[in-house]
């Protein structure tokens, strides 16, 4: 039973029979996630006051520059998922590699692996603008007990046991499934406590805001183009609003509070997309099917995709059910 004001604890605990594997591991992967959230917030709502600012003087395995905030962010989630002994491996979007970890109780051996982007949109941190970060939890399929393998991350996003993401904004939200529906949990920062605020979330089946970097317009698949064109006409209750962040989980929290559809496809620049299959797409699409939406690749469920690689790029349309639908529709018609 959902009730206002629980605290994420409370609501764990008592929704714990409702989770796929019922084993009390779960419960404890998302507690250490709400812990390393709460200290990354505490580090971003710092970020005008400390030397946390500013590009870390790196790249990572996507060829992208490292904020100082992405180091840190990733250092904290690994730190606290792998000191509480609850994971046998991580995959991160800022390393190249997983990383395994071996259980010190033999009686228990973990069974779940976690990817996770500890912190999307970074770039936007220097300019005071919302950031996220996403997990996604997997049930490992390789035997326990022994090391984990590529092939525990490289599972399509329908097997997923969990995803969510954190919103570090105005307030600060836990926003997570484990395939019983959505709900969001709002930080009280006075107290550190996370409390239920936004019970059992849905996309509406349409909207009126479209999401894409219109930049990049000419480099869009001519069916993009077309829908876009689409959302710009005056008929009905067109135009659509056009409201772009460039952090996946801003645009995407509030498109499934008002309505909307997320457009990041491939291009003449990124002919794969850009973003990352096991760290965003896989996750969110979990997500938003959870809460009535849809996500495909313009032709594509994006959870019946096999990945291949542990940082697979892939096109990503995503938000009210109605919206991916005539998107999709424009992108067959274009072929």
């Amino acid at each position: 039973m959902l009730r206002k004001h629980q605290t994420l604890g409370e609501f764990i605990i008592e929704n714990q029979a409702s989770f796929k594997y019922s084993s009390g591991e779960l419960s404890s992967l998302i507690n250490s996630i709400r812990l390393a959230a709460k200290v990354v917030n505490y580090e971003v709502n710092k970020a005008g006051l400390v030397d946390i600012l500013g590009a870390a003087g790196d790249t990572n395995v996507q060829g992208e520059d490292q904020q100082k905030l992405d180091v840190y962010a990733n250092e904290k989630f690994i730190q606290t998922m792998t000191n509480r002994n609850i994971v046998c491996g991580i995959a991160s979007e800022e390393e190249d590699h997983f990383i395994a970890i071996n259980s010190q109780d033999e009686n228990n051996q973990n069974k779940y692996v976690v990817l996770i982007d500890p912190l999307d949109g970074s770039s936007n941190i220097d300019v005071n603008v919302s950031v996220g970060t996403i997990f996604s939890i997997y049930r490992r399929v390789t035997p326990i007990g022994t090391p984990v393998t590529l092939d525990d991350f490289l599972q399509p996003g329908h097997l997923q046991v969990a995803a969510g993401y954190v919103v570090y904004g105005t307030s600060t939200m836990l926003v997570y499934t484990t395939g019983d529906g959505v709900n969001g949990f709002t930080l009280n920062p006075a107290i550190g406590t996370f409390y239920l605020s936004h019970p059992n979330m849905k996309f509406p089946e349409d909207g009126r805001i479209y999401s894409v970097n219109e930049g990049n317009y000419i480099h869009f698949p001519q069916g993009v183009k077309n829908y876009i064109k689409y959302c710009q006409m005056e008929e009905g209750d067109r135009p659509y609003t056009s409201r772009y962040i460039g952090s996946l989980v801003s645009d995407f929290h509030r498109n499934m509070i008002k309505g909307g559809i997320y457009i990041y496809p491939k291009s003449s620049l990124n002919s794969n997309g850009k973003l990352r299959l096991l760290y965003e797409c896989n996750p969110m699409a979990f997500l938003a099917e959870q809460a009535n939406g849809k996500a495909s690749n313009g032709f594509q469920r994006i959870l019946d995709i096999h990945p291949t690689e542990l940082h697979e790029r892939v096109p990503f349309i995503c938000g009210s059910k109605n919206m991916v639908e005539k998107c999709e529709e424009f992108m067959r018609n274009a072929q």
